[in-house]
């Protein structure tokens, strides 16, 4: 059994993270988080809570395991946040990085590690491949970015999953994101504002998940490319979830980005080219509309 740890259970990606590999009798799987668990799946895993911040705390229990595999999930994701308290981004994008690596270094450890679109400036006009350039327009995407030059400086055995506006569903209540948000919002006759002006690739996060656990079984080594195959605007996603729930299409009204402050901390289109992931990992992303029917199976089975 391979030993694999997961930072930031509690997250979104965390938790499915967890789903997936706790059930699978080929891992051993530790999960940690700040704060008590709070995924209703509490079963085929050990959990320990942890403030990965607390240097003292984190380099006591990493000194008592070794792990085969961390998946590090745990990150400051919030642009606004990360532009108004830079300290503690860089503590917890960048610095926390360095110190997972270092163990990782020393215990033959492989890292596998989320990053993101916004390393980009958006001004390409067709997909990313993963050796072009960064340049990061955010606080968010600088740390990022310094993250994964802290992996590629390092002699761990790292894979870097970039990733794009990751959407879905899990057992956690206070989870949200653009799929849920605009159904909720919809579904409540509520009027919402979305951006027309900035193209993006939707990641399902049951295949950013899988693309983990693909790296893990390919032993990965680098930077890949993880998100959905379909390049939409904001508006045009939510367009396409009013439709398959049925829900009114004249509630949703169109802005752009810089109407509320987003044209310069966002880039205006991202998209990735999957060649690589596909090639090397076997990633096959879910299209939208089938990732949709998922997710309709999945509030039955969560209970939401």
């Amino acid at each position: 059994m391979k030993k694999i740890l997961v930072t930031g259970s509690n997250g979104f990606l965390g938790q499915k993270v967890i789903d997936l590999l706790s059930g699978n009798d080929l891992y051993e799987v530790t999960a940690i988080s700040k704060g008590p668990n709070r995924n209703p799946n509490q079963a085929g895993y050990v959990f320990c809570q942890i403030d990965l911040l607390d240097q003292a705390i984190l380099m006591d229990f990493l000194s008592g395991h070794t792990f085969d595999t961390i998946i590090h999930t745990a990150a400051m994701t919030s642009v606004e946040a990360c532009e108004t308290d830079k300290a503690t981004c860089q503590l917890i994008n960048v610095d926390l990085v360095q110190t997972l690596a270092s163990y990782c270094e020393k215990n033959q450890t492989q890292l596998i590690h989320i990053s993101t679109d916004f390393v980009f400036d958006g001004k390409k006009g067709t997909p990313y491949h993963e050796l072009d350039m960064p340049n990061p327009q955010s606080e968010y995407g600088k740390s990022k970015f310094a993250s994964e030059q802290v992996l590629e400086q390092s002699s761990c055995h790292y894979a870097i999953l970039r990733t794009i506006l990751v959407y879905g569903i899990n057992g956690d209540p206070n989870r949200s994101n653009l799929v849920l948000w605009a159904k909720a919002k919809l579904s409540q006759k509520e009027a919402i504002k979305v951006v027309n002006d900035q193209w993006r690739m939707p990641t399902f996060v049951d295949d950013l998940a899988h693309a983990c656990q693909l790296a893990i079984e390919r032993q990965a080594q680098g930077i890949f490319h993880i998100s959905g195959a379909e390049l939409m605007a904001i508006n045009e996603a939510v367009y396409k979830i009013a439709e398959y729930w049925k829900l009114d299409k004249t509630l949703i009204s169109e802005i752009s980005a810089a109407s509320i402050g987003q044209a310069d901390n966002r880039p205006r289109q991202t998209g990735f080219d999957l060649s690589k992931s596909k090639n090397e990992l076997g990633y096959i992303p879910t299209s939208f509309i089938k990732s949709l029917e998922i997710i309709e199976k999945q509030f039955k089975e969560f209970r939401r």
